[in-house]
């Protein structure tokens, strides 16, 4: 079985590249499924402010980034227990203050979203307050360079196995005002990252051997807030849901340049874009998704969701949408139809839901959703029908 072959590489090594190949090639293979049957929910234990998740290639990992914990939690799938945790050093720091809409005192480390690139060798880390991003070579941490930088930011590792503690200090490579999202393109070549306060998105450069491993090589300005990010590595496009306004910006991912703006409904947070060239859309304010046609820029549907819908994530056949509803305290869950969005399930998620990655094998689906004020997660697995 599938789950058994990912449980045991979680309790031994990391996976090589060739393991995760094979793995990934697996799931890709799973069996066709049209219908998903609610089954439990399992609630687990994270940090302060749990901002979003992201699982590995394989799904025998998954990161939660807690901003206000500063930190980042490292949970196996199949036991849910924290196997390690990253914690930042505290320094001090500007913040912003969404309700009030004005700056305080705070702290630059606080984790708001992450990317793999590189087979998994490389976790990137947006730190809400210090303009910028940061690499986590998560299994091989000991190999950076010594540096008195002061611009790079102290972690300690503690190992929940063999209750080992270690250091290290990673780069912060600057973007811009208050990162958010971090994308990629399918090569591992280059990031995305959207700079909330600064109205840009920066394109990165990686280098995965060479220190400090990424290098930003453009700054394209945006209208205003940007938010989510789409890479759409079929036609070599980039876009950016302008969450400040009502547009989602086209950028040509050869030039790096913007193509045109889309014109969409108010206040786009999250997207995600699925095989069929369409674009999927968390409207935060009018409390609604779309499916918007990429070729045409038209919008094919809607649907009403609860209160705020926050981050957004397809199932791997692409026909099921995943909603978490921050002020709703809620997860609504979408079949996706040919002309039309079907929910099927709207289940409490207490402590304001903010983001959510999923997890399959052949038999089920797991959503694992980061609850923020109570620093929770909750594990909501479905059946495969």
């Amino acid at each position: 079985m599938l789950v058994s072959r990912v449980a045991n590489l979680a309790s031994q090594r990391p996976p090589t590249i060739a393991t995760v190949k094979k793995i990934n090639s697996s799931f890709d293979t799973i069996k066709p499924y049209s219908n998903i049957i609610f089954q439990k929910k399992e609630n687990l234990s994270s940090a302060p402010g749990t901002k979003s998740v992201l699982f590995n290639s394989n799904g025998s990992r998954l990161y939660a980034m807690n901003l206000e914990g500063m930190s980042i939690y490292e949970f196996d799938q199949d036991t849910r227990k924290v196997l390690r945790v990253f914690k930042f050093r505290p320094t001090r720091g500007t913040g912003w203050d969404y309700e009030g809409d004005s700056a305080i005192e705070s702290y630059q480390e606080k984790p708001v979203e992450a990317c793999f690139s590189n087979n998994d060798k490389i976790l990137w880390i947006s730190l809400h307050n210090a303009n910028g991003i940061v690499p986590i070579l998560l299994d091989s941490f000991r190999d950076y360079p010594r540096t008195s930088d002061t611009t790079s930011k102290h972690i300690t590792v503690f190992d929940r196995r063999t209750e080992q503690k270690d250091s290290f200090d990673v780069p912060l490579i600057v973007t811009g005002k208050t990162p958010k999202i971090i994308s990629r393109t399918a090569d591992s070549k280059y990031l995305l990252v959207s700079n909330w306060h600064s109205y840009t998105v920066s394109v990165v450069e990686i280098h995965p051997n060479e220190f400090p491993y990424g290098k930003v090589i453009r700054n394209i300005p945006v209208a205003s807030i940007p938010r989510g990010i789409a890479v759409d590595d079929k036609n070599n496009k980039s876009y950016i849901a302008i969450m400040g306004g009502a547009t989602v910006t086209v950028v040509d991912n050869a030039s790096w340049k913007k193509e045109k703006n889309l014109q969409v409904a108010s206040n786009p947070r999250h997207i995600v874009i699925d095989d069929d060239r369409r674009m999927f859309v968390s409207y935060n304010r009018l409390g609604k998704i779309a499916a918007i046609n990429l070729a045409t820029g038209k919008t094919l549907f809607t649907a009403a969701t609860n209160k705020q819908p926050r981050t957004i994530a397809l199932s791997r056949n692409k026909q099921f949408l995943f909603v978490t509803c921050y002020s709703g305290n809620t997860v609504d869950v979408f079949k996706i139809n040919k002309y039309g969005f079907k929910k099927l399930y709207s289940i409490e998620s207490k402590g304001k839901p903010v983001g959510v990655d999923i997890y399959e094998d052949e038999n089920k689906l797991e959503a694992w959703v980061c609850n923020y004020t109570n620093g929770t997660i909750s594990i909501l697995t479905f059946q495969k029908k």
